[in-house]
Order: C-alpha cells, then sequence, then structure tokens
C-alpha cells in the first residue's frame, strides 16, 4: 500500500473523528432534552399501519355494542352541536359544571393536559356536557373555556335542557349525576371519562381479570401517580389508548 493510500484513510478517519466531535454531543443532547421525540414521535406513529384494530374493547350491553346516543345541545359558541359533529372522530366524554368547588378543576386540569398530547390531531376532541344549564350558559362556557386553555376546536363544553342531560348521563353512559343540597356544590357525580370510537362507539382496556374498565378515572393527574385514598391514576392509560383509536 503506498503513502497516498494511507494519507487517504487518514482523511477519511480525521473525518469521521470531527464528526463525532462536533455533532454525536448535540445529538445527546436532543434526545435527553427530549426534543427528537416531540418532534419526531408524530412521524413514527403516522407510520404505523392504519385500519388495523386495536385490543380496545367494545363496551356491551346484553350483546349489544354500546354507542353514544343521539344528543343536541349548544356549546360555549353558541353553536349547535349534535353527536353527528363527532363522527369520524375518537374523543372523550365527561359531565361537569363551572361551579364545581372539588372535582371538576381536576378533570379539566387533566383533560387539558391530554388534549395537549394530541394538539396535532384534527380527529380528537372533547366532550363535556354541563351538569347546572340553568348557570353555565354559552357565555361562562367561553369564559371557562378560556381560564382553563381549552384549544382544541372539537372541545365543546355543552349546555341544554337539564332533563336531558341527566338522562344522557344516566341512561346513556350509566355515568352518575344528581342533584344534591347537602354536599359542596350543590352536585354530586362522577370523575370518570368514557372514550368513543370514531364510529361513535364506547371503548376500553381490560383489567388483568379480561374485564372492560369501562371508564377511566379522571380525577387523578399523571404527576400524582397515586392520591391519598390509594386511587391510581390513568390519565397515561386514557392517552394510549385514545392514540390506538386513532391509529384504527
Amino acid at each position: 500500500m503506498n503513502k497516498k493510500t494511507n494519507y487517504s484513510y487518514i482523511g477519511i478517519a480525521l473525518v469521521i473523528l470531527v464528526f463525532g466531535i462536533i455533532f454525536i454531543p448535540k445529538i445527546m443532547d436532543r434526545i435527553s432534552e427530549g426534543d427528537i421525540i416531540r418532534k419526531e414521535s408524530r412521524s413514527d406513529f403516522a407510520k404505523e399501519e392504519k385500519g388495523k384494530k386495536s385490543n380496545l374493547v367494545f363496551i356491551e350491553n346484553d350483546g349489544v355494542k354500546r354507542k353514544v346516543p343521539d344528543f343536541s345541545f349548544t356549546n360555549q359558541d353558541g353553536k349547535l352541536i349534535t353527536n353527528a359533529d363527532y363522527l369520524g372522530k375518537v374523543y372523550v366524554i365527561e359531565f361537569f359544571f363551572t361551579t364545581c368547588p372539588t372535582i371538576c378543576p381536576r378533570m379539566n386540569a387533566n383533560l387539558v393536559q391530554v388534549q395537549n398530547t394530541f394538539k396535532d390531531f384534527e380527529n380528537f376532541g372533547v366532550a363535556s356536557f354541563t351538569i347546572s344549564p340553568e348557570i353555565d350558559t354559552p357565555e361562562v362556557l367561553k369564559a371557562y373555556a378560556e381560564k382553563y386553555g381549552i384549544t382544541n376546536p372539537n372541545w365543546h363544553l355543552m349546555t341544554g335542557e337539564k332533563e336531558a342531560i341527566y338522562k344522557l348521563a344516566n341512561e346513556g353512559f350509566y355515568i352518575y349525576v344528581a342533584e344534591n343540597d347537602t354536599i359542596d356544590g350543590g352536585f354530586e357525580h362522577s370523575g370518570n371519562f368514557a372514550l368513543i370510537d370514531k364510529n361513535g362507539f364506547i371503548r376500553s382496556r381490560i383489567d388483568e381479570y379480561g374485564n372492560p374498565i369501562i371508564y377511566y378515572k379522571g380525577i387523578v393527574s399523571e404527576t400524582e401517580k397515586v392520591d391519598d385514598d390509594g386511587v391510581k391514576e390513568e390519565i397515561s392509560a386514557l392517552k394510549e389508548d385514545i392514540k390506538l383509536l386513532l391509529n384504527e
């Protein structure tokens, strides 16, 4: 091997060495700071196989898959919203009220965190139904949305006839709501979320015994992990399952 060839190999080695010194630390910094994960996770998600059914189960009654009942209410912008507006979207259901002094602020803070996770997906939404429609007018709901940082155009905070809302909660979703003057806020209701697929069916993961969990606990945050009563957070599970349904 002549000297000229040796010099060529030495030159190539020097180029590789310089590349490693300059660029590898920068790449490691991006990974440690989460930049690559944040910026490239959407492209990774886009590469996943579309149209593939997830392992999330359908919630059934007597062998019949439960679907979101028909509804029609007014949102925070004064626009009429129906269940048809959510077709083709994966979305989360909740029942709340703006003057709630206990669990609602925690529920909606968690939902805003979920919203921000899926901010780049046009087919993700949330349906929030007030159980205090006399107070929660569209104007009140609009102010509430601004206060909590609700920006997703598919997140509708809805108000309407109380009887229709309570029927939707108690009979349509079996998510308990009721008036109760003896407790703070004057209402009692579940802190659970329901997850809906693109075709309007209620879906969930199964527990360790093979039974559907049906609802996702919405009060405990991901950062808390477990509350004072030993209840574990399910927001991380909800986000994982939203991603699965978005990919169906």
